[in-house]
């Protein structure tokens, strides 16, 4: 695969499905064309539509630029990097670039790991209006999965996380993300997980608005998974100072992240 391959998807925007997006955090709220838009909201359009054969063996879709990103079976996303340059706005068209920026493979005792970069860039008339990278981790099958670091400090502010399967339902088809840790038990037990797995991005989403509560807005956000959330576990969105993070049972930390 060469680094220079480009994926180009263009969408309207759909002020609707911005109102499915509020809906799924919680949040019952009408969306006017031109409404500026919360923070990974984007990341509810540009769908890439294509058949079940398209899909691997975990239900995922490859990125859809020329070959698979890595032949090795199971997908994490393991982190990430946004810039907002201008207003995500609702009801305007907008076009997506994506393209792989970089690409390792490294070795170690969980067997071979490729970690790839990709570099997603949102424009609307013309101008950009965001910058997102993503690392992604492929691993092999039977290896075993994160298992974090236990948080130490202590927590300025604190608030319960209550997810139930209806929120993961909607967020999955509001990503158009078919990946079957999130919804097929059996194979994520069989994956290495405990259970059903919270997807990283709606954690990401939930600790970025919790910052916007306490910065006003959000202007840059960079994120680590660092061991999978389940379903039913109990956890917390943490904030102490700048300093952002998931915590889980036995105040495992899911997803640490620094905000500005």
């Amino acid at each position: 695969m060469s680094l220079a391959e480009t994926l180009t998807l263009n969408d309207r925007i759909d002020p609707a499905r911005a109102e499915a997006w509020f809906a799924t955090l919680g949040q019952a709220c009408p969306v006017d064309v031109g409404a500026i838009l919360p923070p990974f909201a984007h990341l509810a359009y540009f769908w890439n539509p294509a058949g079940r054969e398209a899909l691997g063996v975990d239900g995922h879709q490859d990125a859809g630029i020329g070959k698979p990103l890595s032949e090795l079976p199971m997908r994490m996303w393991a982190g990430g990097r946004v810039q907002w340059h201008a207003p995500f706005r609702a009801g305007v068209a907008a076009k997506k670039l994506s393209r792989p920026v970089g690409m390792t493979r490294k070795s170690g005792r969980s067997g071979k790991l490729d970690f790839v970069t990709m570099r997603h860039e949102v424009f609307q008339r013309g101008a950009l209006v965001l910058t997102e990278d993503q690392d992604l981790v492929y691993r092999e099958a039977g290896s075993a999965t994160p298992q974090g670091l236990v948080e130490t400090g202590e927590a300025d502010e604190r608030r319960a996380l209550k997810l139930d399967a209806a929120t993961l339902f909607r967020f999955s088809a509001l990503t158009f993300n078919a990946h079957r840790i999130h919804y097929d038990v059996e194979y994520a037990r069989d994956a290495g997980y405990g259970g059903i797995v919270v997807h990283g991005p709606l954690l990401a989403t939930l600790l970025a608005l919790f910052a916007a509560e306490h910065l006003g807005a959000v202007t840059a956000f960079s994120f680590r998974a660092t061991a999978p959330l389940v379903l039913g576990d109990v956890a917390w969105l943490c904030r102490a100072g700048d300093r952002y993070w998931v915590e889980g049972s036995r105040r495992r930390v899911s997803m640490t992240a620094e905000a500005r």
